[in-house]
């Protein structure tokens, strides 16, 4: 059954999205998630309880070349962990799959990422000396699941990749956002997108989040400051900001990479105006790509290249819609969200937001129909 999404309950929301209102809108960009819960009761490092998973994004599908998207990085606050930044800052781009999961789990992500490069481009890497750099962004979930315990496996990580699709995409506790915490609700993953023209050609810019930040009495939905106005049910010794948010915005809006490294930067508005100035405790790491451009591996290709680009004049429409999609998916993955048990500490629950109590405060502020 579809959980409702912040257009769903009537929330006054701004801007026209594509037809699934995900990053998926973007032509070639594919989504799978594997979602690992198994467990209840009291923790047990090793054992569980397991709330986690992996999230993988696919910006040019499983295409059996392994083709450039052009990218660019931004780190609002660096606490958190983003694999493949150093090269996107030199080279200005990424090659191969996008995986978001927990904080430890970083690294047998990218061990499989690996491996399903290796075994998806196995020509090109069996032909060629080939060097293989996926990008894996982290978020901490270790107040709801076994974090030390290191349940994901590289078989978890391999099933994310495989089960990735285009079309809707699920929210909320799924994949790698499955034991995430934002606003203090339950968060999690979350998705939208947005269309504009540029000269009279259509394109899209994607969002997809890992939400896990914020404190509640922050939380500002399409401008009305809703934490204010919702009980604050804090668990005892939660008195900081404990999360992170890892943001991916796709397009197939042609651009170089220092420009997408400037529309990077735009998801550090999105995501605070939703309130959060971004605590120390926070990672707070974006990544933009552009599937435009196609063209060969720089290793396999010819000595000189051209791009088509915008217009740096042009980009306000383009900036916009980033910061207008990344806003609504945090919304989106708090809205999806189930409320769950929580390990730490022990015997409370992290909430899912009341629909019908958002509605309500947005209803009395005008923001809902």
């Amino acid at each position: 059954m579809a959980k409702p999404r912040a257009r769903d309950l009537g929330l006054d929301v701004p801007g026209t999205p594509g037809p699934h209102n995900a990053i998926t809108d973007v032509p070639g960009v594919l989504v799978g998630h594997e979602t690992i819960v198994r467990g209840d009761g009291p923790l047990v490092t090793g054992q569980g309880p397991v709330r986690t998973g992996v999230t993988a994004i696919l910006p040019r599908g499983f295409e059996d070349e392994p083709t450039p998207v052009w990218a660019g990085t931004y780190d609002l606050n660096g606490n958190g962990e983003m694999t493949g930044t150093h090269w996107i800052a030199d080279g200005g781009y990424l090659v191969g799959p996008v995986c978001i999961t927990n904080t430890h789990s970083v690294g047998i992500v990218h061990h499989a990422a690996i491996r399903w490069m290796l075994k998806t481009y196995a020509r090109q890497f069996h032909t060629s000396h080939l060097w293989g750099m996926p990008v894996v962004g982290e978020t901490y979930d270790g107040l709801l699941n076994d974090i030390n315990g290191l349940h994901v496996t590289e078989a978890h990580a391999l099933a994310a990749l495989d089960s990735a699709a285009g079309g809707p995409v699920a929210e909320g506790n799924v994949g790698g956002g499955t034991g995430m915490i934002a606003y203090e609700f339950k968060g999690g993953t979350g998705t939208a997108s947005r269309r504009l023209a540029i000269a009279g050609t259509g394109y899209t810019m994607g969002a997809l989040v890992q939400a896990n930040h914020g404190r509640r009495e922050w939380l500002n939905v399409f401008g009305v400051p809703v934490g204010r106005h919702l009980p604050l049910d804090r668990p005892p010794a939660v008195d900081k900001e404990l999360g992170s948010i890892i943001v991916v915005l796709a397009t197939d809006i042609p651009m170089l990479p220092h420009q997408l490294q400037r529309v990077a930067r735009r998801a550090a508005l999105g995501v605070g105006r939703g309130g959060t100035p971004g605590g120390n405790s926070s990672g707070d790491i974006f990544l933009a790509f552009s599937t435009a451009n196609r063209m060969a591996l720089p290793q396999l290709g010819q000595a000189l290249l051209s791009m088509d680009f915008v217009n740096d004049e042009r980009f306000d429409a383009i900036y916009l819609a980033a910061v207008e999609a990344v806003e609504e998916a945090v919304i989106n993955a708090m809205l999806a969200a189930e409320t769950t048990p929580m390990l730490r500490p022990a015997g409370h629950v992290c909430p899912a937001i009341d629909h019908d109590a958002l509605v309500a405060i947005m209803r009395r502020h005008g923001r809902c129909g």
